[in-house]
């Protein structure tokens, strides 16, 4: 019988790819979504990659609810814990991201231990890393971002406090067979879509830049994220015994300005697109007022170049190019638009 794995977030960008390579490694899944309504949507995004056969169900869970949480876990070994709010768009309260992110994380973990679960992979970020976010410095596993630092956006502040609670967590137990922990943190994450689901934070993005509605590119870099790379390694951590007690950052080799984004795609025969840098004090000055460009302040006229070589040694991986995932993303988005 398979080993079965619950999938929170199923639904999601990240969650579908999740999802298909849990199956192709031969695992059982359970995946959860906020509403049973949408599973039959998910069957048939899934089925397009990996036939599922008897080994795809689905729970309906919330991460702000307890409702559900224990039957979710019942015949579970491992737990990936995906889900988690992202909107492009600054909060007005930014509680609005923290709560669900932070309680969600918990509530999934109380309900793991309680079940027994094995191990759990939890979905952070790259910005549960940036230390005090006014810089540019290098990343490595051992850096954390500062929440109270000037610049920290509130999705910045969510990742990092859920994280950080999630570790504590795992800390604190007492018992003499405990409950393991491994972390993914990616940066910003393009590839493929699956689902055709062009109005995400990603797929926005570049929607904006080959459309040429995008005039100036923000003057930041960090290493980028392929989708397929942060589903291979969530996949690959829930029974790699080096991983246990870790943080791995999944992305390219070295940090990427956002500008190379642009530049590949106007290479690719868009060329309406934008590859000027926009002015650091313009962006700056737009997010007094523009929750979109607040969200970015974080990272302007900074580069975070982030350490991915435990991540390559320990699960013997190699990133997909920022290239290839360029491409790659604009063929998906030309496939569904």
């Amino acid at each position: 019988m398979n080993k079965k794995v619950l999938l929170t977030g199923i639904s999601g960008y990240i969650g579908n790819h999740c999802a298909v390579e849990l199956l192709k490694n031969g695992y059982s899944v359970r995946g959860s979504v906020r509403s049973l309504s949408k599973s039959e949507k998910v069957i048939a995004v899934i089925k397009k990659e990996v036939d599922p056969k008897d080994n795809l169900e689905f729970c309906e869970l919330d991460l702000l609810s307890d409702d559900g949480w224990d039957d979710a876990m019942k015949g579970c070994e491992f737990v990936l814990h995906v889900a988690s709010p992202f909107i492009i768009l600054e909060p007005k309260d930014e509680n609005e991201y923290i709560r669900p992110a932070v309680d969600g994380t918990i509530r999934a973990l109380k309900a793991a231990k309680k079940a027994g679960i094995k191990r759990v992979v939890l979905t952070s970020s790259m910005v549960s890393m940036l230390e005090d976010a006014d810089k540019s410095i290098d990343i490595n596993f051992e850096s954390w971002t500062n929440v109270n630092a000037k610049n920290v956006n509130a999705y910045a502040k969510s990742k990092t406090l859920a994280e950080q609670a999630a570790w504590d967590f795992i800390r604190a137990q007492t018992d003499a067979k405990p409950m393991e922990l491994s972390v993914v943190n990616p940066g910003p994450v393009y590839g493929p879509t699956l689902s055709g689901d062009l109005s995400g934070a990603s797929m926005g993005m570049f929607k904006q830049i080959m459309s040429g509605k995008m005039p100036m590119v923000a003057q930041a870099a960090i290493n980028m994220s392929d989708v397929r790379d942060i589903a291979k390694i969530h996949v690959l951590a829930l029974e790699n015994e080096n991983s246990n007690g870790k943080r791995f950052i999944v992305a390219t080799e070295k940090a990427h300005k956002f500008q190379e984004i642009a530049q590949y795609i106007k290479s690719n025969g868009y060329d309406k697109i934008s590859t000027r840098l926009a002015p650091n004090f313009l962006l700056n000055f737009i997010g007094n007022f523009d929750r979109e460009a607040r969200s970015m302040k974080t990272f302007i006229g900074k580069t975070y170049d982030g350490d991915v070589s435990s991540t390559m040694e320990t699960f013997n991986w190699k990133p997909i190019s920022l290239e290839k995932t360029v491409l790659d993303t604009i063929k998906s988005i030309e496939s569904f638009a």
